[in-house]
């Protein structure tokens, strides 16, 4: 449930004026707790009253459900997967007419959804949502059997297979791919993904099988594969619902799915990609309440973290994050741009896509179909009277020039590079044919960055590192002292992996004057970088190694990103 949404219904009503609904966001917010908690345990209003107050602003009957028991009949009027996708329970039934309630009120997608997938109409009454959540939980239990449950279904129901040499029929794989079990099928995929904290899902149609694979923590972990059959409606499905050409499967596609699951906003990126046997999909989930875009949540150093808040307010420069894809590039930057979000400030971005929408910033996606380039857009940037400006890769020389023309020019440029590390974005630009002496004067500071998995702090244990693993770090017996070492053994929590979660590992490229010299001389990047390190940089490994003896990530994740 949206918290902004609950306490505008709450302004709305004279109950809160603008600053109590202000402090009660920014308290959920910061507690990472639902707004219906917040408001009750302020004493502003008990489960009742907030109902009763969401049900008179909505115009919807409430329905106390705090010690309800449904009978079998009821409860088998929507499948448990269809019941938990859309965080839906029914509550009674009359006609063709199912009354249900949902964990997030505002959510009416999920009316419009189960009356499609039902075919029967939907009438939404209120109740609290812990109560909803509870009864979920409890009749309609956890989601692997409900796989099963509908693989059953769909036994002898699809006709349609990839491999028949016959005509694409169209209009017979449009309708397999609206047929309720389908549908139902890859709701429950996605469904799953979010609950794993899935950042990508990927549709794999191979010869004689269907791989159906979850990158979690930077790692993919596959489900149990579904029939080959399967393929060609499954990946349609996908393309229906984000609005692709079902009927073009020779030439990669892009769409884009937002919806509502599990009572989240989840925006997901579809591309599609032609194989020798079929279509394969991949799905970048970008789940925006898992993302915390502050700048102090993301585990940086304190003396990097003093730089970048000193470098982000400067009225001018190039301030460049690099890594490889999946470094958390994109979120630093956003995190940067958050801190300097102010009414007094014009804030212009560049992104192929755009992946969070902000508040007051005006962010401007890339289409090179059209010729809309980050080049084109950079230029159109310049005048749009910015402050700030976020290019969200330089990717050619013309887009690195104009960059740092706009910088010299008095507007501070964020942008990405893919480099090994933060003395590599130098050599980068040079590579490009930017002359080293405009990169000296507008160049203010590199960051290089990795993510790198925590260990499970359920199943987290001590042990003693052999000589051999401590090697491949560079280090002996002797180096390490008393310091502990820890790995995750493996529990229900982290599903066996003995990780859970990830965090960043830093290393930063202060611009000084003695590199600023270097690079206007054209110095190899090796000597850049040992001048730096000279100069007190801490380099990735370094970096590393602090969250290895702070007991945080293992040494063979520090050795495999560094």
């Amino acid at each position: 449930m949206d918290s902004r949404h609950v306490i505008e219904v709450f302004r709305e009503r004279g109950l809160l004026d603008e600053g109590q609904a202000a402090e009660f966001l920014e308290f959920a917010a910061a507690h990472n707790q639902p707004i219906e908690k917040t408001l009750i345990d302020s004493g502003l209003v008990d489960e009742g009253g907030f109902t009763q107050v969401l049900g008179e602003s909505l115009g919807m009957e409430v329905c106390d459900l705090s010690a309800f028991e449904p009978d079998t009949g009821i409860l088998a009027l929507i499948p448990s997967g269809l019941a938990r996708l859309h965080g839906a329970f029914p509550v009674a039934a009359s006609g063709n007419t199912i009354f249900i309630a949902l964990i997030d009120p505002f959510n009416s997608r999920a009316l419009e959804d189960m009356r499609f997938a039902l075919g029967r109409e939907m009438v939404q009454v209120l109740a609290f949502p812990a109560h909803v959540r509870e009864l979920i939980h409890k009749h309609y239990g956890s989601g692997d059997a409900d796989i099963d449950e509908i693989l059953g279904q769909l036994g002898g129901d699809i006709t349609v297979e990839e491999r028949e040499e016959e005509a694409f029929n169209l209009q017979a794989v449009t309708a397999e791919a609206n047929a309720a079990p389908i549908v139902k099928y890859v709701d429950l995929i996605l469904d799953k993904a979010i609950a794993a904290r899935a950042s990508d899902i990927h549709f794999e149609p191979f010869e004689n099988e269907f791989k159906i694979r979850y990158r979690v923590d930077g790692a993919l972990y596959e489900m149990d594969p579904p029939p080959y059959r399967l393929a060609l409606p499954v990946i349609s499905r996908v393309k229906v619902m984000s609005n692709l050409n079902i009927a073009e499967r020779r030439l990669p596609q892009d769409g884009r799915i937002q919806r509502m699951i599990n009572g989240k906003q989840v925006d997901l990126r579809v591309s599609t990609l032609p194989t020798a046997f079929g279509e394969s999909v991949v799905l970048r989930v970008l789940d925006r309440s898992n993302v915390n875009l502050e700048l102090e949540t993301l585990g940086m150093p304190a003396e990097i973290m003093d730089y970048i808040l000193q470098v982000i307010e400067k009225p001018n420069g190039i301030f460049i994050v690099t890594g490889p894809t999946g470094s958390g590039k994109t979120t630093t930057l956003y995190s940067c741009l958050r801190k300097i979000n102010t009414i007094d400030s014009k804030l212009l971005t560049a992104e192929d896509p755009v992946e969070y929408e902000i508040d007051g910033i005006i962010q401007v996606p890339i289409n090179d179909s059209i010729g809309l380039s980050f080049s084109r857009v950079l230029r159109a940037f310049l005048r749009q009277d910015p402050d700030r400006i976020l290019v969200g890769e330089t990717r050619d020389t013309e887009t690195a020039q104009i960059a740092i023309q706009a910088s010299l020019t008095g507007h501070l440029v964020f942008t990405t590079l893919h480099t090994n590390d933060s003395t590599g974005a130098v050599t980068r630009l040079i590579d490009m044919g930017i002359e080293p002496f405009l990169i000296s004067a507008s160049l203010e500071a590199v960051l290089a960055q990795r993510l790198i998995r925590k260990i499970c702090e359920n199943c987290k244990t001590a042990y003693e590192p052999s000589e051999k693993v401590l090697a491949s770090l560079g280090l002996s017996i002797h180096d390490i002292g008393d310091k502990n070492f820890y790995y995750g053994k493996g529990c229900e929590v982290c599903n066996q992996t003995g990780y859970k979660g990830r965090k960043g590992i830093y290393e930063l490229l202060k611009i000084s004057d003695p590199i600023r010299e270097m690079i206007n001389d054209r110095a190899p990047g090796v000597l850049v970088r040992q001048k730096a390190i000279e100069l007190g940089m801490t380099t990735l490994r370094e970096d590393g190694l602090r969250s290895i003896y702070d007991g945080l990530t293992t040494i063979e994740e520090v050795v495999k990103y560094t």
